[in-house]
């Protein structure tokens, strides 16, 4: 695998997580620069299906780690068979999604690996021969470029949103082929006892899912006025998000809040109702593929990545909208 982008694909409960594939999306962008051959990894007790899946897009290989023991999530079994699996096949680069599960075992992988790990990127840049990562700073208002020391392989975990899911090239012809490798988790090595996977309280959501968001900032006044964006939310079949400022103000639940102290989204279309643009909510939404901005200044930040802009107030473009979107879906 030498010159190799190896992925850890993440499952939860036999079902890829969709970042596993913006991940892929970043690999395979990378590997335009330097020549590499990209691989994607997944971890469970019966992971050659998921692997099918994976395999549809165009890497060289994927392979599907298996064993009983890794039924259920842990920290200990997947360093130990990570760090096996990667001294063996020696890629050069290992990507992961930075989501919560990676957070808890990534660090331990690599001292076990006794190699240095760039994480929560958003972006990366390859100048000179020399790859870059690019991490956030100063919730959001700074960024750094930063490069790997000491030999490979070398660890970078990827923020959720920075790259998109549809833009993992899917294989011209055919499938990469699927390798399964029987892993074994050496007796001792788990020390902590899985229970069943934690999930959200009735009523919570994951806006990381979303296909569509309806997000509210400052412009929207006063609390009783969300439900002209609900409505708006509803016609478009989509989540309702918000700005900090709405969330602190107890308008809209913690939980969906977007931005660089909330959830960082990439939906299909982000509408941005009354956001000034703040770089504090642009990290959070800027993934997003298509982007429509309603604000009544025109000089707000928001025009600047909008792909669509309306400049109006946004009380009368709301309903406006909303109706035009019900004809539309009654026609």
């Amino acid at each position: 695998m030498a010159n190799t982008i190896l992925v850890i694909a993440e499952q939860r409960e036999n079902k890829l997580v969709r970042v596993s594939f913006e991940t892929i999306a970043a690999a395979q962008q990378i590997a335009k620069h330097t020549g590499a051959a990209v691989e994607v990894a997944v971890l469970g007790s019966s992971a050659q299906t998921i692997a099918q899946e994976l395999a549809a897009k165009a890497v060289a290989k994927v392979y599907a780690l298996e064993s009983p023991q890794l039924e259920m999530y842990s920290s200990d079994a997947y360093v130990a068979v990570l760090t096996d699996f990667i001294k063996q096949h020696q890629p050069e680069l290992v990507l992961l999604p930075h989501t919560y599960q990676v957070r808890d075992f990534a660090p331990s992988l690599a001292l076990k690996l006794n190699t240095t790990a760039i994480p929560d990127c958003t972006g990366y840049k390859y100048e000179n021969g020399k790859l870059l990562f690019t991490r956030q700073m100063f919730q959001g208002k700074f960024s750094a470029d930063v490069s790997f020391t000491g030999a490979a392989p070398h660890i970078a975990t990827l923020q959720n949103g920075s790259f998109r899911a549809d833009q993992a090239a899917q294989a011209e012809t055919g499938q990469a082929p699927v390798e399964v490798v029987a892993v074994t988790v050496p007796e001792g090595t788990v020390r902590v006892t899985a229970h069943e996977m934690f999930k959200e309280a009735k009523g919570a959501v994951d806006l990381t899912q979303a296909e569509i968001i309806v997000a509210i900032g400052r412009g929207i006044k006063e609390q009783k006025n969300i439900a002209m964006a609900e409505a708006l939310a509803a016609a478009l079949g989509a989540e309702v998000a918000g700005s900090r400022p709405v969330c602190d103000a107890g308008w809209l639940p913690i939980e969906r809040q977007i931005g660089s102290s909330g959830q960082t989204v990439s939906p299909k279309l982000y509408v941005a109702l009354g956001i000034s643009g703040a770089i504090q909510h642009l990290v959070g939404m800027k993934g997003s593929k298509a982007i429509l901005a309603i604000n009544k200044d025109a000089e707000a930040p928001i025009f600047e990545i909008a792909d669509y802009g309306v400049v109006g107030n946004i009380f009368e473009v709301m309903p406006a909208l909303t109706e035009a979107i019900k004809q539309a879906k009654g026609a």
